[in-house]
């Protein structure tokens, strides 16, 4: 699982290239003519990408070293120009804003008058929005842990305490609150919603041991489906997998659910507001870690029918609701009904403890949810767009390792949940928290909706 092969791709098509290679081999002997063929082809030379426009340029213009003609002394005089780019990077630079504010007295009388002094996104902190919002992206988005970012400031003449750091993070949580409760609501409005969970590790206090946290994940993007409504991400942080925690997360929501089989969901479906709706990923990923080591008829042929499901999948990606499920009832309700029906026979055929049963009676359980995708095209094939939202947080822990305690998985959630909605959205991340940061302090709290990433001119 750590150092196997990533990819779940078929490597079927691969050997059967092996095989036809050493018949040739054996048969007709011309592995030679075969390697001679290969190096006479020509080689294509890889096409450089020009350097982005947008970015400034430099111009330094390199004149001869002879300032005459070292012949005659006669004047230069241009006749052209070669021209070429180099692409250089000038590292970040801290600076110090000084705010300036006179206070000014009327001549005439005795008034006086002063501007008010700027807000700060933190009260008595000399952290700037921008350098706030370039620590959390650091952390939260390049995973990078706090004592790496203090090591770079060192690098640079500035000395920032990690504890310090924290706090700052920690006091931008708070001012973020709203936002998110904003966010909460705009990602439960939605019609469907992708929803997963993953582990992170939590320090627990007085042992100097960690514990196993988690964080829970809400995804509305319907844009596969043809809809035009904003992508968004919400997690949240619980120190453990209990049931309960999902369950408190959608009470008020009605609509569709595309999650895993996890059993916390169960109370909610049994509610008959929250439609589920299955994940052939999950099915698919039985089948291949069992093909993956000893491929059997069974495997082979599972894996090659939900391959074409995808491949349906792919065809009618972003097209309109409507033109989705007719799609799907032509041509992908045909292969998902032989297929477990065909399961179905398989199953007597082989020991009931083996993984291939296991694997089989996996699809059976989930055959109502896994067929729902055919009958509505809003619903997606899989739940891999709740997985995308997750891989930031796998990214993060393998360099963080651990969170410091159950604040900082609220803190991560939120850091998360904005982060992510910002991704989805195509905007640049920097740029945004800056101006979240910058105002935020001083907007009003029943306009916070001004804020969320789509509804901001940047």
């Amino acid at each position: 699982m750590l150092f196997g092969q990533k990819s779940e791709k078929l490597i079927a098509q691969v050997n059967q290239l092996e095989l036809e290679i050493e018949e040739l081999e054996i048969n007709q002997g011309i592995r030679a003519s075969i390697i001679e063929t290969k190096a006479d082809a020509p080689r294509v030379a890889p096409t450089r990408r020009p350097l982005p426009e947008h970015l400034p340029r430099d111009i330094q213009e390199h004149l001869p070293a002879d300032a005459a003609c070292p012949d005659c002394g006669g004047e230069w005089k241009k006749i052209g120009e070669d021209v070429s780019e180099v692409l250089e990077h000038i590292p970040a630079s801290y600076r110090v804003i000084r705010h300036v504010r006179p206070r000014m007295a009327c001549v005439c009388c005795d008034r006086m008058a002063q501007a008010p002094a700027p807000s700060r996104p933190i009260a008595r902190s000399y952290f700037g929005p921008g350098l706030i919002g370039h620590m959390i992206i650091a952390k939260y988005m390049d995973h990078q842990p706090i004592y790496r970012q203090c090591q770079q400031a060192s690098r640079e003449g500035v000395e920032l305490s990690e504890s310090t750091v924290c706090d700052v993070i920690g006091g931008a949580h708070q001012l973020l609150r709203p936002l998110m409760n904003a966010l909460q609501r705009y990602v439960f409005a939605s019609s469907k919603l992708h929803a997963d969970d993953t582990p992170i590790d939590v320090l627990a206090p007085g042992n100097g041991k960690t514990k196993q946290g988690r964080l829970w994940v809400y995804t509305s993007d319907n844009r596969p489906a043809g809809e035009t409504n904003a992508p968004a991400v919400w997690f949240r942080y619980s120190p453990d997998r209990k049931g309960i925690h999902p369950q408190t997360h959608l009470k008020d929501y009605r609509g569709i659910l595309q999650a895993d089989a996890y059993a916390g969901y169960n109370a909610v479906y049994e509610t008959g507001r929250v439609i589920e709706a299955g994940c052939w990923a999950h099915t698919r990923r039985k089948f291949y870690d069992i093909h993956a080591t000893r491929p059997t008829p069974i495997t082979t042929h599972v894996l090659a029918q939900i391959a074409e499901l995808y491949k349906i999948e792919s065809g009618i990606r972003g097209s309109p609701i409507h033109r989705r499920r007719e799609i799907r009832q032509e041509q992908s309700k045909p292969i998902v009904t032989a297929l477990f029906a065909w399961l179905t026979e398989q199953i007597s055929t082989i020991s009931r403890k083996s993984v291939t049963a296991d694997a089989i009676g996996y699809a059976m359980n989930q055959r109502r949810a896994l067929e729902r995708y055919l009958e509505d095209g809003l619903i997606e094939i899989d739940n891999n767009a709740a997985e995308r939202a997750l891989r930031t947080v796998a990214l993060g822990r393998k360099n963080y390792l651990f969170l410091g305690s159950d604040a900082g998985g609220e803190r991560a959630a939120t850091m998360y949940s904005l982060l992510g909605t910002v991704k989805l959205n195509g905007l640049n991340p920097e740029t945004y928290l800056r101006h979240v940061l910058l105002v935020i302090a001083d907007h009003p709290v029943n306009r916070i909706d001004e804020l969320l990433p789509w509804n901001v001119k940047l």
